[in-house]
């Protein structure tokens, strides 16, 4: 069973271009996506920031989230995550601001320390040196003083060095300032489990595409998780590739989609996201089809009931709080199938 044992579950939407496709339709998608994921009990909806990937259209993340948030009415809504390095933490400040003074108790901040992009692309967003990721915790920490309530320094976030990491009293994110908006840290390394155990953090790991770190990560952030006022325990997510069908055929001819758009990875060849196809066979060499396997590893894809199973040893191994699905399927309906099912599953867990 999970630490808590009302598992919650969530969904992650990169508002996918497929091929033939436009952004201005997945954010169509998006929406109703989101409106289904309310109805069916999904507890939070994440959406990402990536950039020049031609299947994501979700780089404007804090724009898309008040779009979905407009859209409905009380499921929670948040970045899954916005990649700290690429901004400055008073913008994200007060875009987060904004959006919980716009939709109060629906938003969560959700930050990563990847670009969610190549070094040129990075360069392009005036991220101008790699060693900008070396000051995420300071910036993390900047970010988080923003929302305090006061300019008291007693009690404020210190640096790794010691000395304080917050701006001067004049400079205060409005709005932004006193706002109740919760921070969760995600990553897919030991590097961010340790931070986010040291500051108190929830935590939720990649295991989408990243597992290979998963249960040390996690066995990590647990063990050295100090308490903080609004986490006084680790709070754990664990994100995983779900494919579900009728039929377990149907599901694996669906779930060829991430295969491909993760091939293309791979290859250093991104595309917008392609139609399944029957059979992966001829469309891979075995050096890319072991690649691609161990990026899935953790990918479920099958009936509900062959499903089932697979949910139960994740589960089980990760003890998780929440579970965040996410799923690359072409077609919208069967991508809203999939998710119904997923919760449908979700429930009788």
């Amino acid at each position: 069973m999970p630490a808590n044992a009302s598992l919650k579950y969530s969904l992650l939407d990169l508002s996918p271009i497929i091929q033939g496709g436009t952004p201005a339709l997945s954010f169509q998608q998006t929406v109703t996506l989101a409106q289904h994921a309310e109805q069916w009990g999904y507890h939070r909806y994440w959406l990402a920031e990536h950039h020049n990937i031609p299947s994501v259209a979700s780089a404007a993340t804090s724009v898309l989230i008040g779009h979905v948030a407009g859209a409905t009415k009380t499921m929670r809504i948040g970045s899954g995550g916005i990649m700290l390095p690429n901004h400055s933490p008073l913008v994200i400040a007060e875009q987060f601001g904004t959006l919980e003074s716009l939709y109060p108790g629906r938003i969560d901040l959700g930050i990563g320390r990847a670009p969610g992009s190549d070094p040129l692309t990075a360069a392009a967003l005036r991220r101008q040196s790699p060693r900008n990721a070396d000051t995420f915790p300071d910036d993390l920490l900047e970010l988080m003083h923003y929302f305090q309530p006061d300019d008291d320094q007693e009690g404020r976030p210190t640096r790794s060095d010691g000395l304080p990491s917050f701006p001067p009293p004049a400079v205060q994110a409005i709005p932004g300032r006193g706002l109740d908006i919760p921070v969760y840290l995600l990553g897919s390394s030991d590097f961010s489990a340790r931070l986010a155990a040291k500051l108190g953090l929830p935590f939720a790991f990649a295991s989408h595409f990243a597992p290979e770190a998963l249960e040390i990560a996690l066995q990590l952030y647990r063990e050295q998780y100090v308490p903080s006022p609004r986490w006084p325990r680790p709070y754990v997510m664990v994100g995983l590739n779900v494919t579900l069908a009728a039929t377990d055929q149907e599901a694996r001819r669906l779930f060829t989609t991430v295969q491909q758009q993760f091939l293309s990875l791979v290859r250093g060849n991104p595309g917008q996201l392609p139609p399944p196809v029957d059979s992966m066979e001829g469309l891979w060499n075995e050096m890319e089809r072991h690649h691609v396997h161990s990026r899935m590893r953790l990918a479920i894809a099958g009936s509900p009931q062959t499903a089932r199973e697979s949910f139960r040893r994740i589960i089980e191994v990760t003890q998780p709080d929440e579970l965040i699905l996410t799923a690359s399927i072409y077609d919208l309906n069967a991508r809203l199938e999939s998710f119904r099912l997923a919760a449908e599953l979700m429930r009788t867990l």
